[in-house]
């Protein structure tokens, strides 16, 4: 059974970050809330952790990971940015954007388009989140819960303890979260191309 956090939406609470943080060095696969809808999280390394993403999520190996990163220094360590694309990205996080972008050697192979050598990246608003990413000190790899046959993220804690009891570790509560899932952002061949439109602004990036 999955253990049901719930966390305090505006200063999240040191303990349970530290729990939080624990459990994902020991591999165990997180349900979270975030700027658009709740997420499924496991540290990079965690293969297995991947692996549960796909089945719960319905994916095949074609899946655009994201890594979610506290801030544009840390994502830069995963993604080759350009120029116009750093200001841009740079004007439009922290927010409820991912960004597709070639991988970098601290990417594993396995988290990157098998065929483009992609990645997706984010850098979210929202307060438990980047106090989370502070206390783990290194990106989470996340996929947004949008479950088989659903076109919506998860948005309520108690229902995915409900329905993932078994099939995540950790279920994290921390106030309202909007039930919508993040504007993608290709940016892989040198220029913006909107993949999906969601909570995010996506006419900044439309020529």
């Amino acid at each position: 059974m999955a253990r049901y956090l719930d966390v305090h939406p505006d200063n999240p609470q040191p303990r349970l970050l530290a729990q939080i943080a624990d459990a994902l060095r020991d591999d165990q696969l997180i349900a979270y809330p975030t700027d658009s809808g709740y997420a499924l999280g496991c540290r990079l390394g965690n293969r297995d952790g991947r692996d549960r993403i796909l089945r719960i999520r319905g994916l095949d190996e074609k899946h655009h990971f994201t890594l979610m990163c506290r801030d544009f220094a840390q994502l830069g360590h995963f993604v080759q940015v350009n120029n116009t694309a750093f200001r841009a990205i740079k004007a439009a996080t922290p927010g409820p954007y991912t960004f597709i972008l070639p991988a970098t050697q601290e990417v594993p192979r396995r988290l990157m388009h098998p065929k483009k050598k992609t990645v997706g990246v984010r850098i979210p608003d929202h307060v438990f989140v980047q106090a989370l990413l502070e206390t783990l000190d290194e990106p989470l790899l996340t996929s947004t819960l949008i479950l088989p046959g659903e076109t919506e993220p998860r948005s309520m804690g108690w229902e995915i303890k409900e329905e993932l009891d078994h099939q995540v570790d950790v279920v994290v509560e921390a106030g309202e979260t909007l039930a919508e899932p993040t504007t993608v952002i290709d940016w892989s061949e040198g220029y913006p191309e909107v993949v999906r439109v969601g909570a995010g602004d996506a006419g900044r990036f439309e020529a």
